[in-house]
């Protein structure tokens, strides 16, 4: 079983501004509890018991992002017994972005690329990352990366999706995963409605494919059935040949233990599909032997 989004932190090695800043409530809550070293053996010692026996690390949020991809390639080389993978920071707006590119390749361990469109609309409206749709320059680091064979995490807000999807069209050839399942904040009736909608813009591609992970950052209460709607509507829409799960880990910590987050995801997928969601989709996706 692979868990395809987590994350890992060492806090004497790499600076994250938003794990140093205390008291900063962020649009998951606060992060207090996790404002701490969380490395490989603690992720381990969770997923092993549960049975996974490889994971993808996302980026997440470092002063210098390379500082963070290097640390993370240590990692997965200093440990041959748990294959670790992973997503990396670029912006692909920059002017250098081959050269960034071409160093970020260096690294065995990557796979792809994680640039943040949208977390929501609070912190959104002042980091500006929504405007990353209307650059070209975006669209055309999108379609390099497909030239490269690298993938691409892609991180919104529902309301999003409908621009996101005209930007996404213009890459066919670049593999891209939907993190979250497109952190449906509005839980109402009204509000998952128009999300499986405007999903449907993006599982119509069939290069595009879906994280079913990150659900209680924006329900700290969830429950299996709070969230089987959302798990249902993706595997419909995606197939399980597109959905993979992550347990988007620490983060998802303050809401839940790693054993009954899996539970609830383990009565809410199909056992006929469970290999595919659970193993071969992140497999085959990130390239993971």
């Amino acid at each position: 079983m692979i868990d395809a989004h987590h994350h890992l932190w060492d806090l004497e090695k790499v600076s994250y501004p938003w794990l140093e800043a205390k008291g900063v409530v962020r649009f998951f809550g606060d992060p207090t509890p996790i404002q701490r070293n969380y490395l490989l053996k603690e992720f381990c010692e969770n997923a092993k018991v549960e049975g996974f026996g490889a994971s993808v690390h996302i980026q997440v949020g470092a002063a210098d992002p390379i500082d963070e991809a290097k640390w993370i390639d240590s990692v997965a080389k200093s440990n041959p017994d748990w294959p670790l993978v992973q997503v990396v920071h670029c912006d692909l707006t920059s002017s250098t972005i081959e050269r960034d590119l071409d160093l970020i390749q260096e690294m065995p361990s990557v796979r792809g690329v994680r640039q943040i469109v949208g977390r929501s609309s609070e912190e959104d409206s002042k980091s500006g990352t929504n405007e990353l749709l209307s650059s070209t320059a975006f669209r055309n680091g999108l379609i390099e990366l497909g030239k490269r064979n690298l993938t691409f995490d892609l991180q919104l807000t529902p309301e999003l999706i409908l621009q996101a999807s005209k930007v996404m069209s213009f890459a066919p050839d670049t593999k891209i995963v939907l993190c979250h399942a497109g952190s449906p904040a509005d839980r109402s009736e009204h509000g998952l409605e128009k999300w499986s909608r405007d999903l449907r813009l993006l599982s119509d591609m069939d290069n595009i494919f879906c994280k079913l992970s990150g659900l209680g950052m924006f329900d700290h209460n969830w429950t299996e059935n709070s969230i089987a709607p959302i798990v249902n509507e993706c595997l419909q829409q995606f197939g399980p040949s597109r959905c993979m799960f992550g347990s988007n880990f620490p983060v998802d910590s303050l809401y839940s233990d790693y054993s009954s987050l899996i539970k609830a995801y383990r009565k809410l997928i199909p056992k006929l599909v469970y290999e595919t969601v659970f193993d071969k989709t992140a497999r085959d996706f990130y390239k993971i032997h």
